[in-house]
């Protein structure tokens, strides 16, 4: 048999049950017609693109519906139940994001005339360039009518419509620019009517995109001093974005676990304080272990035994199973200034980002990224960000059901990373009190994180607030705490993203009780299990892994906290 003809077989042999899997092909040929759809229908912020879109979905839940689910298996059940809450999460804050357009699409109606023009480059019709030249003259006039007129109406109602409208202008003016592009100099006589009217167009543009920006209501609260502009999404969003991630607590509830995990943290660190000598002033301990930070050059290495430690510690106690090639795969860089102002701690997956002071820094910044990232805070971190955590997740994921990457959800992903330092803290890890520090400030940060985090949603706290809470009763360097407040609601984060880490933790804890405290699972086969299911809700995934029934309206009812 030929080496290529042997190759074929094993991989056949290998993917049987994901090749055998009748939902597999339609979660890929749902993303590839999605794709498709998102590079044809360009502008995002657009009635064809949230219509065109809307009526995918639409489609999608139609096929899902038609299907035989009670003759599927149970990892078709699974696959289908995915794919189907996917569908109407998706289509859901889709159409919340329509309704939002709808309210500001009234200042592109001056612009719809061209709207022809980047739609019939989709295809390379010819444009007459004459005509093109005096529309575009026209609208810019009618631009400039435009703000005027508006300059004696009432303004929106907020800062994020006033925001929403100036970037619906501006995505028309990219879509234009890039129909522009494709004809200028390749077309002789469009470049000669058009390379004026075009440049002209854009500082229009712009111009009504800046005067939009600002236009809203003084009263509505922008920027609070902190600099941090996010987007509260509203109890309602909230709740909805739990039941899709198969959460079955209220608001309240959440706010109330967080504080509870708060003050389990605060008396262990008050009693690692007492260890150290400080007595119950744990913020003054927390203080002497900020100041065991190293030399910037020293850094990058004692990561890395960090992390081999920690890779040592899950295998010696045959706690996990860890593919040689995942550990052979991982590697550093270093995180950039101007990255550190979003993130002040490290990233990890198949790299670990470091972060760490560069000259580019002042002192007092250099200063507060060191103390932030200093060995006892990183011991409970680096194995978060690699092994067991986000690079095993990533390394395993590219390798078991790689259809559910679709799937993604901070519960699991963040959850799973969280989890390890419940479970390493119980297996005594932490070797003093100093690393019980370091363990419990991060502890601490990820019960903050739901209080905060939801206070804000809720419109109760601004970023401020949410970063003096952080300095007050975390003790982050107030550097450090803006940072990662600024990353929590300007960066690509979902509203639930911060309070996952606590809960998901929490949830994959519960359940590990649940399976090996009955003898159902040994604790390596639990870990194992969840590695090799990717991205999967966990209470679908606690059925699963229990061999409960998955009925085709399943619904989340597991209280994990109860």
């Amino acid at each position: 048999m030929k080496k290529s003809l042997v190759c074929i077989v094993i991989f056949f042999s290998l993917n049987l049950p994901l090749l055998a899997n009748r939902i597999y092909p339609l979660v890929m040929e749902f993303q590839a017609d999605r794709a498709a759809l998102s590079r044809t229908y360009a502008n995002p912020l657009s009635e064809e693109f949230f219509e065109r879109m809307d009526q995918l979905y639409q489609h999608w839940q139609a096929r899902l519906e038609a299907l035989p689910y009670n003759q599927f298996t149970e990892d078709e059940k699974l696959d289908y139940l995915l794919l189907r809450n996917y569908l109407e999460k998706t289509r859901y804050f889709h159409q919340l994001e329509q309704e939002e357009f709808n309210e500001i699409k009234v200042v592109l109606d001056i612009l719809l005339t061209l709207e022809s023009f980047y739609k019939g480059r989709r295809r390379a019709e010819f444009p007459q360039p004459d005509k093109l030249s005096l529309a575009f003259y026209q609208v810019e006039q009618a631009i400039a009518a435009k703000i005027n007129s508006l300059e004696n109406q009432v303004p929106f109602d907020s800062w994020q419509q006033a925001e929403l409208a100036a970037s619906a202008v501006e995505a028309f003016r990219t879509r234009l620019d890039e129909a522009y592009s494709f004809y200028a100099d390749y077309d002789p006589d469009f470049t000669w009517w058009m390379k004026s009217p075009m440049g002209s167009m854009n500082k229009a543009l712009a111009d009504y995109a800046a005067f939009l920006r600002d236009f809203y209501e003084n009263t509505a609260v922008k920027d609070d001093g902190s600099g941090i502009i996010g987007k509260p999404m509203g109890k309602e969003a909230i709740e909805k974005e739990l039941r899709f991630n198969y959460i079955p607590y209220s608001v309240e509830e959440l706010i109330r676990i967080g504080e509870e995990q708060y003050a389990w943290c605060e008396a262990e660190m008050i009693q690692a304080s007492n260890e150290l000598g400080f007595g119950d002033d744990w913020k003054a301990a927390l203080e002497m272990v900020k100041d065991t930070y190293v030399p910037p050059g020293k850094w990058p290495e004692m990561v890395v035994e960090l992390a081999e430690e920690a890779s040592r510690f899950v295998e010696d106690r045959d706690l996990i199973t860890v593919p040689d090639l995942a550990k052979e795969t991982w590697r550093t860089t270093m995180m950039t200034a101007e990255a550190q102002r979003v993130n002040p701690f490290f990233l990890g997956g198949e790299s670990i980002i470091i972060s760490y002071p560069t000259s580019e820094m002042n002192h007092e910044e250099k200063m507060m990224s060191m103390r932030g990232n200093n060995p006892h805070f990183s011991r409970s971190t680096v194995h978060h960000e690699l092994i067991p955590g986000h690079h095993l997740q990533q390394f395993m994921n590219q390798r078991h059901f790689p259809h559910r990457r679709l799937f993604n959800n901070p519960f699991w992903v963040e959850g799973w990373a969280l989890y390890w330092e419940f479970n390493l803290w119980d297996m005594d890890f932490p070797r003093n009190a100093e690393d019980k520090v370091g363990m419990l400030f991060w502890r601490m940060h990820r019960a903050a994180r739901i209080v905060f985090s939801l206070n804000y949603h809720l419109n109760q706290w601004t970023p401020q607030q949410c970063i003096d809470f952080l300095v007050d009763r975390v003790g982050h360097e107030r550097k450090n705490a803006e940072a990662e407040v600024r990353r929590s609601f300007e960066g690509r984060y979902g509203p639930l993203y911060q309070l996952a880490y606590m809960i998901g933790g929490l949830q994959f804890y519960a359940l590990k009780e649940e399976v090996t405290s009955t003898g159902q699972l040994t604790e390596k086969a639990f870990h194992d299990f969840v590695m090799t299911q990717n991205y999967v809700p966990i209470e679908l995934l606690r059925a699963r892994m229990k061999g409960d029934p998955l009925p085709k309206e399943f619904t989340s009812q597991w209280r994990f906290m109860d």
